[in-house]
């Protein structure tokens, strides 16, 4: 009798660690559905909030899209131009606001199109820093035009100092704004991307929830 009860006590103990274990993976279940959850919810909310940011900052910024701004069009200037193995814009934005991130690149890349004309096809690299005499040595000119050595440059009459290569400047200014738009498109895809990762934790969570109570806690009843 005693080897029974002495059986019984240890299957009573072994029972009640198991339904501990039980409980614990459980609730563990729980915790983790509910974190995973709130992430989710968390980064869904971030996301609509860093695309709706975006495209506020752009509709202060007032751009709309010239006449030109089509496929068909800007293909002809870039053929007029002279403009060869450039990358010519699929999307149009003629006559729109550019108030998302999809617009804001495509309005740059057809400011970089615009930049290729002003400058004959020439990039920022290729463009000296200053505007060439008439009579600079073919060896002292950029590819592009203009020259980096001051003793050939055109010099300012008021201030004395060699003349900017107005063409250059252009490619400045042009690669700022287009760098600008760029990031607005980077930071709207970010912000998509926050909202896809956060309904994947949303639904993970709710899946752990569903798994736990399924799981385990129907087979702590059944075993009750």
């Amino acid at each position: 009798m005693s080897t029974m009860a002495a059986d019984r006590a240890e299957t009573t103990e072994t029972a009640g660690k198991s339904r501990w274990v039980r409980t614990l993976l459980e609730w563990g279940g729980f915790a983790a559905g509910a974190i995973l959850v709130t992430f989710g919810i968390v980064a869904i909310v971030m996301g609509f909030n860093g695309r709706s940011t975006v495209s506020d900052s752009l509709k202060l910024e007032k751009i709309t899209g010239t006449p030109d701004m089509t496929p068909a069009l800007i293909a002809k200037e870039a053929k007029e131009a002279g403009l060869t193995g450039v990358a010519l814009p699929t999307k149009s934005v003629a006559g729109l606001p550019v108030n998302s991130g999809d617009r804001a690149r495509t309005f740059a890349s057809y400011m970089r199109i615009h930049a290729l004309e002003a400058t004959g096809g020439y990039t920022y690299a290729q463009m000296g820093r200053f505007q060439a005499k008439p009579d600079t040595p073919k060896a002292q000119l950029a590819a592009g035009g203009g020259t980096d050595n001051p003793q050939w440059a055109v010099t300012d009459t008021a201030t004395k100092q060699p003349v900017a290569n107005g063409a250059r400047n252009l490619w400045v200014t042009e690669t700022a704004l287009t760098t600008a738009l760029n990031t607005s498109y980077m930071a709207d895809k970010l912000g998509l991307f926050g909202i896809v990762v956060g309904v994947a934790l949303l639904l993970s969570g709710i899946g752990f929830i569903i798994l736990a109570f399924a799981v385990l806690h129907r087979r702590q009843v059944r075993a009750s």
